[in-house]
């Protein structure tokens, strides 16, 4: 009897386990159904300068309605889209003023960051109007920033992103190359700088890339869909300087928002 009766209790125990943690999964599959929101955090790259059509009411932030965040939500119509990306904005922007809409109710996330960080603007200012070693120096400089210090900052920003919202897919998109070596340009940047530019973009993505998938996030790598369609390609996705609005210079065409972005991210999401 005593025999029978502890084989009871300890079958009520598995059974009242199991029970608990299939309405455990139901619970989290219920929250993973309701997440369907999509919020796009980031910074010019995805706010879509370059791209032109910007919101007025986006102001300095100038985000577009050719960007791809707002290109995948016309196409998909998520259950509430927030577009708070940001010409300029660095990973203490995205921290201090993007975050807001973050919630259990969103599914979806994307996010470009680090550029502004590593001093990409400045970076192209000292490279155009210098020499090629003053030019070559200032990339090295933001190399190093890259290595030593940008991960950290992507950790915090992540990190705060999956505080606030547990239930999203994160997409963590990256930075084109910029420029075609060999390609059709007869003037400006010298090879050297060229290429050196590339590199540290190539850098800046795998930093990018390691960070996004120690915190479980997708990157997603917008280089081979920009191939071909860099700077000194002849089929340009990518404004060079642009002397009559120089804050669109170096950023993704429309064509480069709809073509090499868009196609990038849908996959990835």
């Amino acid at each position: 009897m005593r025999r029978f009766r502890l084989t009871a209790y300890v079958t009520s125990f598995l059974f009242a386990a199991a029970a608990a943690l299939l309405g455990a999964s139901a619970a989290q599959a219920a929250d993973s159904a309701a997440a369907t929101g999509y919020v796009a955090l980031g910074d010019s790259y995805s706010s879509g300068v370059g791209s032109g059509s910007y919101d007025s009411g986006s102001g300095d932030c100038k985000r577009s309605t050719k960007a791809y965040p707002a290109l995948w939500a016309a196409a998909h119509a998520p259950s509430s889209f927030n577009f708070t990306a940001c010409s300029g904005a660095k990973t203490g922007d995205v921290l201090s003023g993007q975050l807001g809409p973050l919630g259990s109710g969103t599914g979806l996330v994307s996010i470009s960051i680090g550029g502004n960080d590593a001093g990409f603007s400045d970076v192209m200012t000292t490279c155009v109007l210098n020499s090629e070693s003053t030019c070559l120096n200032r990339i090295n400089t933001a190399r190093a920033y890259v290595t030593s210090t940008l991960p950290g900052n992507l950790d915090k920003v992540y990190s705060a992103i999956t505080a606030k919202a547990p239930a999203a897919h994160v997409v963590v998109v990256g930075y084109p190359r910029f420029y075609k070596l060999g390609g059709s340009c007869l003037a400006g940047l010298s090879e050297n700088e060229r290429s050196a530019i590339n590199s540290a973009a190539d850098l800046l993505n795998s930093t990018t890339a390691k960070r996004a998938a120690d915190h479980g996030f997708t990157f997603g790598d917008v280089t081979t869909r920009f191939s071909g369609h860099e700077i000194c390609s002849g089929s340009a996705w990518l404004h060079s300087v642009n002397w009559t609005n120089i804050g669109e210079s170096y950023h993704p065409t429309a064509a480069g928002q709809s073509g090499g972005y868009l196609p990038v991210f849908t996959s990835a999401a």
